[in-house]
């Protein structure tokens, strides 16, 4: 069998590229490009808002392929700020994260389904000792080159969790049983 210049210049480019895979991005967490912002109803009166100060992570994407997104996230659950000193402490403690036995909550995705311009990411989230498969709904806020020659990605995203599936039980009333999750996420393609 006799082949074209064409196509063994076509062979040799699928064997010399490779399949095509997804970027990999570190979540620019030193220079304040995401943050996990948390609320939980006051006795049923009020707003309570904080942040996690300390957290890493990576993700994966492609364009072309978004379900094939895999995402992890840690967080330093010592890093807890509601802006109330007195009140963290408390977080801090057994009645909540109990930061000293578990200092650390992990999320990983283990699916991502698409649905036009919005995705779902399921994954497990691991808090107070407990793992739990969450469902974040997510989208992407944009992507493309950034001014230092780097290419960045950015997406945002909700959750919401029960205290008490993660054995957390410090009895606020059924006003403040969940927590919304609220995340911003930008990445530097590594």
């Amino acid at each position: 069998m006799k082949l074209s210049h064409a196509s063994l210049a076509l062979i040799a480019a699928l064997f010399v590229a490779g399949p095509a895979s997804a970027a990999e991005y570190v979540i620019d967490t030193d220079k304040a490009h995401a943050s996990i912002n948390f609320r939980i109803k006051h006795l049923g009166f009020s707003w309570l808002t904080g942040r996690f100060d300390k957290f890493k992570g990576t993700f994966s994407f492609d364009e072309a392929k978004p379900e094939a997104s895999k995402v992890n996230v840690e967080i330093d659950t010592a890093s807890i700020n509601s802006n109330h000193a007195e009140r963290d402490n408390h977080l801090r403690g057994k009645d909540f994260l109990d930061t000293a036995s578990f200092p650390t909550a992990k999320f990983e995705s283990t699916s991502v389904k698409v649905d036009g311009d919005k995705a779902t990411i399921t994954g497990n989230l691991t808090l107070h000792g407990v793992t739990k498969a969450v469902t974040i709904d997510a989208k992407r806020v944009g992507g493309g080159s950034d001014p230092w020659g780097g290419h960045r990605d950015g997406f945002t995203g909700t959750t919401t969790i029960a205290l008490k599936d993660f054995g957390i039980n410090y009895n606020l009333g059924p006003a403040s049983e969940t927590v919304e999750l609220a995340l911003e996420i930008e990445g530097v393609r590594q």
